[in-house]
């Protein structure tokens, strides 16, 4: 590995800004301090620039193995270092489902020669593999992934005999998609009766409705509670659910936890008018109500973790009619900016980004030396200029499927520099692959 110094980088850690060099050896931040000067094989001038930890996204679905027309490990790993996320935890409805120990070691190899970001993956909990999940190394993988809502293949879980024994016996975090599926199936029966097949997407807010994620998420804390499960809700998207969570403890001693997603702090209904299936998600965009409620909820520590839930699809498949479009979107390479263009907005600060975004998902999964700008810690880094605007076009999206549902937004800010694992990943625009990102560890408690 190169030794690397950052020289007078606007560090933004732990609450705090401050400008100081950066040493980096062996993959591992050696000093921090005011000035460094010793020889060094790349020196990176950061004067003006912003060093923030990089991104660490505990939610992303690369689509490898089985769907790779969309998306594959390589490819959105890519477009997240370009985006200034260094590490990814990703979930298991890929074909197969990663419903065996077996099938979670292939994509951990598949990722430890294609992956250029940092990586985890979710085992899948389904209504018959107990056993198989009970197998899982607390070590060496991020949790277990439960879908309490449809999901691709054998992934529901809808038993409540398996979701009590799941609750009861996992030692380890559960994730789980909370979205009660009855109630969803008697909303689209509802809208079928009145519309025939002709539903419009501005009803997914009211199909995937508030009171189906309110009621599944109510369920799963109560059955955390019932069992001092480790439980992280993911991907909230109602004013309502913020109110299920404690504010009053500590992120470290927290049993249950929140994720809040970009899309669901940038978009609204109100958008269904011009976005159409492109902003068509699972949990879906609800009312600007909602979006201000999750973002309260974020600053005041309801919601710990902010993340992207990239789920990438073909512009073919987001062109079809509302029934028929797939659920889910490309974020990975625009999250980091667009949580910067909320900075400039006056809504997240810096500091809130670096917490929410690098610090708190290190402290939720027990993250090894990740997540912080210290020394003896992984070098995973993104330098940004706060005033470098750039629109999102078609020819400088990363992604496999090709689109975004930010295209034609006009981002202040752009990321220069991606340091992973103490690697310069991406510099100036460019991509540099020559080494490959790091599998997580986890820290036991």
């Amino acid at each position: 590995m190169s030794t690397i110094l950052i020289k007078q980088a606007t560090i933004v850690n732990e609450g705090r800004q401050f400008i100081a060099d950066v040493l980096i050896k062996n993959g591992i931040i050696e000093r921090i301090d005011s000035h460094i000067d010793q020889y060094i094989d790349q020196t990176i001038n950061a004067e003006g620039l912003y060093l923030l930890p990089g991104m660490i996204d505990d939610q992303v679905h690369f689509r490898e193995p089985g769907l790779t027309y969309k998306a594959d490990i390589r490819s959105e790993s890519r477009a997240a270092v370009a985006g200034g996320i260094t590490s990814f935890m990703e979930m298991p409805n890929t074909v197969p489902n990663t419903l065996t120990q077996q099938l979670l070691q292939d994509k951990y190899d598949i990722a430890a020669r294609t992956s250029l970001a940092n990586y985890s993956f979710f085992m899948g909990a389904s209504n018959d593999n107990l056993d198989e999940v009970l197998r899982t190394d607390a070590a060496n993988v991020c949790g277990i992934k439960v879908f309490m809502g449809s999901s691709t293949g054998n992934m529901l879980v809808d038993n409540p005999t398996t979701l009590e024994k799941l609750f009861a016996e996992c030692p380890m975090l559960i994730a789980t998609h909370c979205e009660d599926e009855q109630t969803i199936k008697d909303n689209l029966e509802h809208f079928k009766q009145l519309l025939g097949e002709n539903i419009p997407v501005k009803l997914h807010p009211k199909i995937r409705s508030a009171e189906a994620c309110y009621l599944s998420s109510s369920m799963a804390i109560e059955l955390a509670k019932k069992h001092d499960t480790r439980l992280h809700i993911l991907h909230i998207s109602t004013e309502r659910e913020t109110h299920l969570f404690d504010n009053t403890i500590p992120l470290k001693d927290k049993k249950i936890t929140a994720e809040a997603c970009v899309h669901h702090l940038w978009f609204s209904d109100a958008d269904y008018e011009t976005k159409g299936n492109l902003i068509k998600w699972n949990p879906a965009v609800k009312t600007a109500t909602d979006r201000d409620g999750i973002l309260k909820a974020v600053l005041d520590n309801h919601i710990d973790i902010i993340a992207t839930d990239h789920a990438p699809h073909t512009i073919e498949e987001k062109a079809k009619a509302y029934l028929q479009a797939p659920s889910g979107g490309p974020l990975v390479q625009h999250a980091l900016p667009a949580l910067l263009e909320m900075h400039h907005q006056g809504k997240l600060t810096l500091e809130q980004i670096a917490d929410k975004a690098a610090h708190a998902p290190a402290v939720c999964f027990n993250i090894e030396k990740r997540g912080f700008i210290r020394e003896g810690y992984w070098a995973d880094l993104v330098l940004v200029n706060l005033n470098a605007p750039w629109a999102v076009a078609r020819q400088n999206i990363l992604y496999k499927c090709g689109w975004s549902p930010f295209e034609g937004q006009t981002f202040q800010s752009a990321i220069t520099h991606t340091i992973v694992s103490g690697n310069l990943a991406y510099a100036d625009g460019k991509l540099i692959d020559k080494e490959m990102g790091q599998r997580l560890k986890f820290e036991i408690r």
